[in-house]
């Protein structure tokens, strides 16, 4: 019996020793946030299929931890499993992005209005010099960045985690058409105007007229992302 005891307890220990779980999941972050930023970036077109062979076979990995990160991926929206197809590249409806949006605008004025009282000069001037870059840049490809990184440099203090990640989800949806946007309408000067509006209610402690410049902000991002959306998502299929 004792032998018996000690036969499954060495099996155990080599069917164990037989799966490197840290390998696996590090291989699955690694391929999920490569296959993140190339579809909220737009090099993968919405509808565009994303096999796990093909996937697999560029980053020397099997098909499961690329099976995980498209998982992960379909959870936030970006990639769907059709019939026939397997998975696939998620588009967007005028009916998603008119509730992202929504959602946005409930989410992120509350955001401002409690993360204002929690600034501090470094992150005063944090969000100053992404202001400023967002401003000055004349690269298309770096506006979605540079927008996300001046949004969060004002967020950031709230000590809002959980609502800063469900921001982050929803922008991943939009991110891929929001560059074409601010080009089809013009809109560079416009939000620069008006994140150099939110940040000067910020260095005045006014959380109250932050908040609402915040909202506005929003309110004017979504009419004009809903005005040009069947061209976002044309120019994005291509």
């Amino acid at each position: 019996m004792q032998y018996h005891k000690r036969r499954i307890k060495r099996t155990l220990a080599v069917q164990l020793d037989a799966v490197d779980i840290s390998r696996t999941a590090s291989a699955s972050s690694v391929i999920y946030e490569a296959l993140r930023r190339a579809i909220i970036e737009g090099r993968i077109a919405a509808g565009a299929p994303l096999r796990q062979d093909e996937i697999a076979r560029q980053f020397n990995a099997s098909r499961i931890p690329v099976r995980e990160a498209l998982m992960r991926l379909e959870e936030l929206g970006l990639v769907r499993t059709q019939r026939y197809k397997g998975s696939v590249v998620a588009g967007l409806s005028a009916d998603e992005a008119a509730e992202i949006f929504d959602f946005r605008l409930l989410i992120e004025p509350e955001v401002m209005r409690r993360a204002v009282p929690r600034m501090t000069p470094s992150d005063l001037s944090a969000a100053r010099g992404a202001c400023e870059a967002f401003a000055a840049s004349k690269d298309p490809m770096q506006w979605g960045d540079l927008n996300r990184a001046l949004h969060a440099a004002l967020y950031q203090p709230s000590a809002l985690p959980y609502h800063l990640e469900m921001l982050g989800n929803a922008m991943d949806r939009i991110d891929r058409y929001l560059r074409a946007q601010l080009l089809m309408s013009d809109g560079m000067a416009r939000a620069s105007a008006e994140h150099a509006g939110i940040l000067a209610a910020c260095e005045a402690g006014d959380a109250p007229r932050a908040a609402e410049l915040v909202h506005a902000h929003i309110a004017g991002a979504r009419a004009s992302f809903l005005e040009h959306l069947p061209g976002l998502v044309a120019g994005a299929a291509r």
